[in-house]
This record gives C-alpha cells, sequence and structure tokens, in this order.
C-alpha cells in the first residue's frame, strides 16, 4: 500500500492530535473518576452529566461551543492568545482540544470503574499505618487502577483518531495543519477518482484503532496479572 504525502501527512497529524489530546486530558481525567469515585458533594449529578455530554450530544455542537470558547473571540481563546499566545481554533492544537473533549468521558468512565473496584481496606490499612492521603492514593491506589489508566486511555485514544465532526466545526479541514485521518477521508470522498484513497485511508484506521484495542487488551491484562487480580 502507497501512500501519498499528503496522506501520510493526515495518519501523522492524526496520531499526533490523538497522543497530545490523551497527555494533556489523562491527569484531569485521574482526578474527575477520583472525585465521582470517592467523594459525595453538591453537583456530583451534574459534573456527572457535563463529563458524560460530549457522547450524547452531536460532536457537530460540540465542536460550535468550542469555537465560541476558545475560538479567537471567544471569552477563553481571547484569553489565552493574549496572555499566552496559545491559539487553538483553526490550528492543529485545537483538533487535540476536540479530541480530548470527545475521549475524555471514555477515559473517566473507564478509570471510575476501576476505581470503584479498588478494595477500600487496603486505603484504610495504608491510612492507620500513618500514610497521608497522597502517599496512600501513590502507594495503593494508583498501581491497582493503572489497569483501567491503561483501557481509558487507549479507549480516549482510538476515539480521538475516529473524530470527525467536532474537528471539523472547530477547527476546519486544513491539509497540513488540522486534516486528520477522518476529514482526509471526507475530504477524498467528495472529490471524483478519490475512493481509492479513501479506500486506504479507511484500512488504515481500522488498522490503527484494532490495533490500539487489543493492546489495550493485552496491557490491562498483564498488569492484572501483576498485580495478582483473578
Amino acid at each position: 500500500m502507497i501512500l501519498t504525502d499528503e496522506e501520510i501527512t493526515a495518519m501523522l497529524l492524526s496520531l499526533k492530535v490523538a497522543a497530545t489530546a490523551v497527555a494533556f486530558s489523562l491527569p484531569l481525567g485521574i482526578a474527575v473518576a477520583y472525585l465521582l469515585s470517592r467523594r459525595d458533594f453538591w453537583g456530583k449529578t451534574l459534573l456527572n452529566g457535563l463529563v458524560h455530554l460530549p457522547l450524547i450530544m452531536p460532536p457537530v455542537v460540540t465542536g460550535y461551543l468550542l469555537l465560541l470558547s476558545f475560538g479567537r473571540k471567544g471569552a477563553i481563546g481571547a484569553f489565552l492568545d493574549q496572555w499566552f499566545g496559545l491559539v487553538f481554533s483553526f490550528r492543529w492544537t485545537g483538533a487535540a482540544l476536540a479530541a480530548a473533549v470527545m475521549g475524555f468521558p471514555l477515559m473517566v468512565r473507564a478509570i471510575r470503574l476501576s476505581l470503584d473496584g479498588v478494595d477500600r481496606r487496603l486505603e484504610t490499612a495504608a491510612a492507620t499505618l500513618g500514610a497521608n492521603p497522597p502517599s496512600v492514593f501513590a502507594t495503593v491506589t494508583l498501581p491497582l487502577i493503572l489497569p483501567g489508566i491503561f483501557a481509558g486511555s487507549v479507549l480516549a485514544f482510538a476515539k480521538a483518531m475516529g473524530e470527525f465532526g467536532a474537528t471539523i466545526t472547530f477547527v476546519s479541514n486544513i491539509p497540513g495543519e488540522t486534516q486528520t485521518l477522518a476529514s482526509a477521508i471526507y475530504t477524498y470522498t467528495q472529490v471524483p477518482g478519490g475512493d481509492a484513497a479513501a479506500l486506504r485511508l479507511t484500512a488504515i484506521s481500522i488498522a490503527l484503532s484494532l490495533a490500539a484495542l487489543v493492546g489495550s487488551e493485552i496491557l490491562a491484562r498483564r498488569m492484572a496479572a501483576r498485580l495478582g487480580a483473578p
């Protein structure tokens, strides 16, 4: 399978966007999952709903809201541009932001399920022996939820690789800058003679997503075996 320079660029950009989205959303994902799993507070149901909202809202709506908020004239986007020189709209960084938002619910859910499955008596025992809460989390909880973190990260990565609606609405479809695999496939389906290129990129997209899911399952099983899980 021979790819053109444009197709290779779209593939590499998709990998870059997905990796960046996961890397920057993972710490927040762990924190939010911990709050939802271990803390009771006013507005917990609302927070849970907001986290999972991108799963049920049309992706175009999510992209439009990102454009309103993080565009150059948006409240957040204008502030970031003026004070930090950070621009999201019509940039690959915006594609990463859109991908992170769309994959965040999957990441949080996987990590939260792992937290719910941790034996709280182990944490209590560590606290009884004098460990403070951060130490308990770092030495007891975190190792036990690593399979969930791996699973959530890979699910978010796979979602980011296939994201289209929010991305194209927020950052458009600019070759070499914001044109990911999904938007490149869409472009090729709209031009005469583009079916072959669309099929090549579709095959690559399927292969990458399947490899990510299989890899996640293998890593999760190995990690669970090391931790002595059944």
